[in-house]
Order: structure tokens, then sequence, then C-alpha cells
């Protein structure tokens, strides 16, 4: 197992300078000029002239290419061509705040999903089923950004029991710093308002993320459990006279969660990188505010540290997720 995990972190190398190429060819065909976006709308051709020399932007692209490389060996990402700060350090600042949405958002999916992939996968009610079934294609085919408009509408402005948008209340101190998620950080502090300001304000733009993804694990969880239900060491324990319970947890359900394992390893990933939609409506602050910003305002330095990042994210979850399947399934051996 080592060896098998030493080798795909190995992989991971070339696949990482295979994205920073295409992600840095991609950026500078956008339209617009970097450099006029750095140095203001007001400023002088004699100042854009200057800004772009002193940002290597008037060098070739190979040679643009080649600097951000050595400067990246170094673990240095670049300075944002507008805020002037490392993009690193805006990273540390943005990067919690997305995962920690991730985080939720999965959970929930996770939590609902698999239940209901069993429910209907195992159950023997065809009213059920199609009704969870219909849901299933329904959370997949709705707009991400429609869904958080409606919750916005219904839960803050009908009901008014779940807050608009941003991650804490305006009166609310931030707990102090420790990981930037701030559940976690008020957990450590010992401060449980803040706790529960911050989980109620996760809640609506979780929501809003998961239900695609409740739809897809519960779909996925199904279709494995139909399949694990008819095979010849479930009826031969049921045969035995244990529990319909027991079955289910014991021997079907186990062998049906590789492929909602694979499913869940995808969706943490897109997860990681498809939020710049709900994170600008709930006004998140996220990583995915970070990437709308750069990608509107043409900072290249903040597009390659973000594509880098998710890139990576998504690489490690999808080890961690191969690991997983040795434990579900022990026959499984990675050489």
């Amino acid at each position: 197992m080592s060896q098998y995990i030493l080798r795909r972190l190995v992989l991971m190398i070339p696949v990482l300078i295979g994205v920073t190429i295409l992600t840095f060819v991609l950026s500078n065909l956008l339209p617009g000029d970097p450099a006029r976006e750095a140095a203001g709308r007001y400023a002088t051709r004699e100042q854009i002239e200057a800004v772009r020399e002193r940002l290597g932007l008037n060098q070739p692209l190979p040679v643009q290419y080649a600097r951000y490389i050595g400067r990246l060996l170094r673990g240095d990402l670049g300075e944002s061509l507008n805020s002037r700060q490392e993009v690193r350090t805006e990273l540390g600042r943005y990067f919690p705040a997305t995962l920690e949405l991730a985080i939720v958002a999965m959970t929930m999916a996770i939590l609902i999903g698999i239940p209901l992939g069993v429910l209907t996968g195992a159950g023997r009610s065809p009213w059920v089923n199609s009704a969870v079934m219909f849901f299933s294609f329904l959370g997949v085919g709705m707009p991400v950004f429609w869904a958080g408009l409606i919750f916005q509408l219904v839960f803050y402005g009908k009901l008014d029991i779940l807050p608009l948008s941003g991650r804490l209340s305006t009166q609310v101190v931030p707990p102090p710093p420790v990981t930037r998620m701030y559940t976690v950080d008020a957990l450590i502090a010992g401060q449980g308002e803040v706790f529960l300001d911050a989980l109620t304000h996760l809640i609506l733009p979780a929501l809003t993320l998961a239900i695609a993804r409740v739809a897809s694990v519960a779909r996925i969880t199904h279709a494995s459990m139909v399949s694990v239900i008819r095979q010849d060491y479930i009826r031969t324990a049921r045969a035995k006279g244990l529990a319909e319970r027991y079955v289910l947890t014991r021997h079907a359900l186990k062998n049906a969660l590789l492929p909602t394992v694979t499913t869940v390893g995808l969706q943490i990933g897109w997860l990681l990188g498809g939020t710049i939609l709900v994170e600008n409506i709930y006004n998140w602050g996220g990583i995915g505010t970070y990437a709308w910003v750069g990608i509107f305002r043409l900072d290249i330095p903040v597009i390659m540290g973000i594509t880098l990042i998710t890139t990576l994210t998504f690489m490690l979850v999808n080890l961690l997720t191969d690991i997983a399947y040795t434990f579900l399934n022990p026959r499984i051996v990675y050489q």
C-alpha cells in the first residue's frame, strides 16, 4: 500500500505540470489586458507600460511560464496583480471557507442520500421508489442559482428562520483564527454562541450545494443496492434467519458502498471547484468568490493559484477514495 501511495503521489507531478501549462495558456488568451487591470482604470499609457514591464508581462509566454514554475518550485504562488498581496496568503484566507462549506454540504448528501438509496434499493414499495427517484432527478436537474434564490426567498424572506447571507451575523465577532473555519474555530475557543451563529449561516448555502449531490448519491446507492440484494449470499443470510436490518447493514450495504464512495469522491472535487455561483449568491467569501474576482480582473497569478489548489485537492480526495476501497472490500489489493 505504501508503494502504491508513493507512486500515485509521484504521478500527480506531471498532472499538475499539465494543468499549469493549460491554465497559463488559456488565462493569457482571455480578452483584455492584465497590465491595464493592474494599473487601474485611469492609468496613462506610460503607467500601463511601466506596470507591464515591472510584472514581466512584456516577456514572451514561455519566459513568463518558466519564471512562474521557478517561483512555484520555491513554494511561491506569485503576487496578485490587483491586491499586491501574495496569492498563497490570500488562498489561506479564502480556501477554509469553501472547505467548510463543502464538508457540510457533502455530509448532508451522505446522511440523506445513502439512506434514501438503501430505502429504495431494498424496499418493495413502488410508490416510495418512484417518489424518491422523481425527487432525485429533480435535484440533479435543478439549477443551483435558482435553488439558492428560492431558499433565500422562503427561509429568509417568508419564514425568517435562517440568515440571508454571509458567514456570521454583523454583530458577532469571528473566533480566533486557527483553521479559519468558523464552526471549528468557535468550538476550539469554546464559543458556543458563535458556533451556533456560524452553523445557521452554513445551512442554506450547504443545502443549496447538497441538493444535486443528494440526488446523485441516492441514485448510485439505489442502483448498487438493487444489484447486491439479488446476490446468493444475501439469500443465504436471509435463509439463516438473520434480521432484515442486519442483512442490509452488515452484508448488503458494505458491498454496495463501493460505487457510492467513488461518487462521493468525485462530488467533493466538484464542490471545491464549483461553488462560484453559490458563494456569490450567499456572499460567502470563499475561494469561489476569489476566483470570480480573479477571472473578472484578469489576475493570472490568482487564477493559477486557485486552479492548482483545487486540482491538488481533487487528486488527493481521489487517492483517499481508492484507499477507502481496501477497507470496504479486503479483496482489493493495490500493487
